[in-house]
């Protein structure tokens, strides 16, 4: 009787474990609204697109959200308006979404919708602009 407890509790606090947003995430693939704005069937739209996303450079870009709803991402990709400059935010998650807050003001710099949330793979897409989907993994 006590095993099948320890086999219960332990599988238990497996399935809280992997629902965990806290850890490093690496943005491993980003679906922006620009692809469906552009008409893909033009060749030369291909090479924009593919320019465009290899502009971003060969860093990885890591979001690194922590225990007391503290964060700093390596690159800005939360936010790319000029008056948020800062690489370190608050972020709240509610289960089914996450928004990031800037520091000092505490407000609502960008909001997402979780999609997916494992003990491997975060996906979320812009409250504000459906087509815009980032892609995480989760690093050890």
């Amino acid at each position: 009787m006590k095993f099948l407890m320890v086999v219960v509790l332990c599988t238990l606090s497996q399935i809280t474990m992997a629902q965990s947003i806290v850890g490093r995430w690496q943005l491993v693939k980003h679906t922006s609204c620009v692809e469906d704005d552009v008409d893909m069937a033009d060749t030369n739209s291909e090479e924009l697109v593919s320019d465009m996303k290899n502009m971003s450079g060969p860093t990885p870009q890591i979001l690194n959200l922590k225990d007391n709803n503290a964060g700093d991402e390596s690159t800005r990709m939360i936010s790319r308006r000029k008056s948020y400059n800062s690489k370190s935010f608050l972020y709240k998650y509610t289960g089914d979404a996450i928004y990031f807050l800037d520091k000092r003001s505490r407000t609502i710099i960008e909001g997402f919708s979780v999609e997916k949330i494992s003990a491997d793979s975060l996906i979320i897409t812009n409250s504000s602009r459906a087509c815009d989907t980032k892609i995480f993994i989760r690093l050890k």
